[in-house]
């Protein structure tokens, strides 16, 4: 059985612990955590932000059993300050998580390399990982290239946090997963997407953080996918649908996404 996540991504509108609440109700192990939007000069999202929301945050999850798998997102960018990611590790540490995700975006993937490896030591003092997602607009676009760019940051604490999205935007094949070694997966994002897409960036961005479905009800080979991927790896639902949730409840579309993502997993 794959242990299911609740990506903040599904349920924006919610506050950190009403997502536990939800996430509980609905079955689900772990919750992702919304910490920073990217590069850590940003403006911190308020789980970063709010001492009184962590605590709040680690009453719940206490109560209800439920645990953090990941907390995001570090951008690394040529520009970007590693030391001002401590912030975000030391609060991913203090709310339980296991897993920090980061993307990377460098047409010098030597640089990019050697910078992911310094956020992976830096989280490793704090007991975390390194997932690193490839996203296809940026300079990582696929899996292929994100196991080579793991491979060259040569971390034990680094891996791949593979968005099935970005993998079928990219092109992605089952057998292209398949020849990643197994442990550099550590858990993968879950939801489906229309088979005819546009291809510029703009359309792209907008599926990602808006408009994804619900597990068998798009064109990706999500069975293709997780039959290629580790047995029994975490699975999180990162299932943003904004145009859905103006008639339909967080509570609603979380109980969906789980029976969808169950489904699935069923007829494998």
């Amino acid at each position: 059985m794959n242990p299911l996540s609740l990506s903040y991504y599904t349920v924006p509108e919610l506050s950190p612990p009403d997502m536990v609440s939800v996430a509980a109700e609905a079955g689900c192990a772990h919750v992702g955590l919304r910490l920073l939007g990217g590069q850590p000069d940003g403006e911190p999202m308020p789980l970063l932000a709010d001492p009184a929301l962590r605590r709040a945050m680690k009453q719940r999850m206490a109560e209800s059993g439920v645990t953090a798998l990941d907390a995001n997102t570090a951008r690394v960018l040529p520009h970007t300050n590693l030391d001002a990611f401590r912030p975000f590790l030391e609060a991913a540490a203090e709310l339980g998580a296991r897993h920090v995700l980061a993307t990377g975006d460098d047409p010098d993937e030597g640089r990019l390399a050697a910078r992911l490896g310094r956020l992976c030591d830096d989280a490793a003092g704090f007991g975390l990982t390194v997932q690193f997602e490839f996203v296809s607009w940026m300079s990582i676009p696929s899996v292929t290239a994100a196991a080579r760019l793991v491979a060259r940051a040569d971390r034990p604490n680094m891996g791949i946090a593979l968005d099935a999205l970005h993998y079928d935007r990219s092109g992605g094949t089952p057998a292209d997963v398949a020849a990643v070694p197994p442990g550099f997966f550590a858990y993968a994002h879950l939801c489906d997407a229309p088979r005819d897409h546009a291809t510029d960036r703009e359309s792209l961005l907008h599926t990602a953080v808006k408009e994804r479905l619900f597990p068998g009800d798009g064109g990706i080979d999500l069975a293709g996918l997780l039959r290629a991927l580790p047995r029994g790896l975490p699975l999180a639902l990162e299932i943003p649908t904004a145009t859905l949730a103006r008639t339909m409840d967080a509570k609603s579309r979380v109980a969906r996404a789980v029976a969808a993502t169950r489904r699935l997993l069923a007829g494998l």
